[in-house]
């Protein structure tokens, strides 16, 4: 069975849209799979799944849901329902991508049933709301989001081009995995290791990863910026790691103060409740992230504030901030069924705080590994201290060396 690029949308509203992105899909090749998530008006045209298919799975009738003309249960059915619906034919091999379009309903129910598909697939989401805040509808998966420019509001000179653009991506993305990629090499599956990572801290992984991959092992290294967090812990969570090296615990503090960059506060949980071998440490815990300097709150005014670029401010971590992140961490360590190491660097935890930078900060650091120490109370934890900063080679390799031998030894 061919797979085929699955075609979500409003058929009512926008179906001249998706009639066009059918049609330059399939004169690329590719086949296409249209599931109709329209409530009120008729189809512009026959899909592969009605609506009446799409509100059934979600149990729900649509003549029901047509009497309420409630938008806003409408949009919630839907979005339900597509997504067990695009679920179902993944589980039947007939998936090879998915495409979507819309404003900001049209994006929630396309960006929920691509969410609903696993990393790898490929996703594509022409939307209005592209340039705005997109992690509700990204979440941790590899969807594509194309801002439309204008309001998808009818096929003109400036639309079908863009639309165009996206129809042909998908199409490519779903005829080269089976043209292509299908056809080429295998490479041998190695052990994977997640590990995180923040710009501050990149010396440090880069020679945590070059060791480990020495030893055999493929290492997944995730942004420390809220979602990269999300998504390590998402794939401990499913069973794809062998091991953990969580060397930058940094989003803590923007879940503590107030950053843009939380990855909630079940960050940590994931590798302790799991039992996998993993490594922690403190990297870039001496800091907050926010956007461009003017949108700092005014409350942080007088903190200590550093230009990272000019998209990010640093916010150098308070004694008492690190007393509590200390104690927030530690209290997470305690929760590890299985073998687990803290690493702490006596001379600093980012590449801005060792002596002459920005942040750096001895009784911020010290309050922060007292706290650590103090708390940690999980037979499972063992705690080494370092006389080095975090990026010192000699502390990487030490981490490194220590999860290969924790693996080998599970």
């Amino acid at each position: 069975m061919a797979k085929k690029v699955v075609v979500v949308g409003t058929l009512d509203t926008k179906g001249a849209e998706f009639k066009y992105i059918k049609d330059v899909i399939e004169a690329a090749g590719a086949e296409t799979l249209v599931i109709d998530t329209g409530v009120l008006g008729e189809p512009y045209f026959t899909p592969d799944v009605t609506r009446s298919e799409v509100t059934n799975a979600a149990g729900v009738d649509i003549k029901d849901l047509v009497e309420k003309r409630d938008r806003g249960e409408a949009v919630d059915v839907m979005m339900k329902g597509a997504t067990a619906v695009v679920e179902s034919l993944y589980g039947q091999g007939q998936v090879g991508g998915i495409i979507g379009m819309g404003g900001s309903a049209g994006t929630t129910i396309g960006s929920s049933a691509m969410r609903a598909l696993p990393v790898g697939v490929p996703k594509i989401l022409v939307s209005t709301v592209a340039s705005g805040d997109t992690r509700p509808y990204m979440g941790v998966k590899d969807l594509c989001m194309m801002y439309s420019v204008v309001d998808i509001s009818g096929i003109n000179q400036l639309s079908r081009q863009i639309l165009a653009n996206a129809a042909l991506a998908i199409a490519g993305m779903v005829k080269g995995q089976s043209e292509i990629l299908d056809k080429m090499p295998v490479p041998e599956e190695k052990p994977l290791i997640g590990a995180t990572m923040f710009g501050v801290t990149t010396p440090c992984v880069t020679t945590a990863r070059e060791y480990l991959e020495s030893k055999g092992y493929e290492i997944l290294v995730f942004h420390a910026t809220g979602t990269g967090g999300q998504a390590m812990e998402g794939l401990i969570e499913g069973g794809f790691l062998s091991g953990v090296l969580d060397i930058t615990t940094t989003e803590w503090c923007d879940e503590l103060v107030g950053g843009v960059f939380s990855a909630g506060p079940k960050r940590l949980e994931a590798g302790a409740l799991s039992g996998l071998p993993q490594v922690v440490s403190t990297g870039a815990l001496d800091m907050v992230n926010f956007g461009p300097m003017e949108t700092v709150p005014a409350k942080f005014s007088s903190r200590n504030l550093y230009k990272h670029n000019p998209t990010v401010t640093l916010m150098r971590t308070s004694v008492s901030e690190n007393e509590e992140l200390g104690r927030i961490i530690a209290g997470k360590l305690n929760l590890a069924k299985g073998p687990t190491v803290l690493f702490i660097p006596l001379k600093g935890v980012s590449l801005i705080d060792t002596e002459g930078q920005p942040f750096y900060g001895p009784a911020e650091d010290a309050a922060l590994f007292t706290a650590l120490k103090t708390n940690v109370s999980n037979p499972n934890v063992k705690v080494i201290e370092m006389d080095t900063d975090i990026n010192d080679p000699e502390f990487a390799l030490a981490m490194a060396r220590t999860l290969d031998e924790m693996i080998k030894q599970k």
